[in-house]
């Protein structure tokens, strides 16, 4: 039998563990402009969270929510609140049936590499990793966009949320993020 203080010191020197999904909640807002102000809000402030694709049995029109740690709750309510930027709602991720949705969808076709976020998608030529290629959406910035990146390397190319206003060039900005990470 394992007496408590051998299982206690056990417990404390063992690894964090990662965070179970029962750990995180989800910040529903009426739709994408206040999701993209809370996220920045809460991102200015320290807090790890991430955007995610809403389940479907929470969806509300908006094609995204913030996943954090629900620990955090209350203090992230205040924060916030203090921005003005309140969501409609608050789920705790119970079970596999309100898990978000990963935005990201990553192919490799070889010489190229295509990242997914949303509704935009980001392919490079991985040998000098030039962009060549910008589809998806409908957001009228999205031509402007694709003319602005393409044929230039990702360290030479605008940032899109320097240049892209619609939700679209904030899902490319995504993309282009997490394309910046694994190139």
């Amino acid at each position: 039998m394992v007496s408590i203080l051998s299982f206690l010191k056990g417990k404390q020197s063992r690894e964090p563990t990662k965070v179970e999904s029962r750990d995180r909640g989800i910040l529903v807002f009426e739709n994408t402009s206040e999701v993209i102000r809370a996220e920045k809000v809460l991102k200015r402030n320290g807090w790890k969270i991430r955007v995610m694709g809403p389940p479907p049995e929470i969806r509300t029109g908006c094609d995204l929510v913030i996943e954090f740690p629900l620990m955090e709750e209350l203090n992230i309510l205040r924060t916030l609140e203090d921005a003005d930027a309140k969501p409609l709602q608050v789920v705790p991720v119970v079970g596999s049936l309100l898990k978000p949705v990963d935005i990201f969808q990553t192919t490799d076709y070889g010489a190229y590499l295509m990242v997914r976020a949303a509704n935009m998608k980001l392919t490079v030529y991985k040998a000098s990793f030039t962009v060549v290629n910008i589809s998806g959406g409908g957001c009228p910035d999205v031509p402007y966009l694709a003319h602005e990146m393409v044929s230039r390397t990702l360290t030479d190319a605008p940032a899109p949320d320097t240049i892209g206003h619609t939700l679209c060039g904030y899902a490319l900005q995504l993309a282009y993020e997490e394309m910046r990470r694994r190139c």
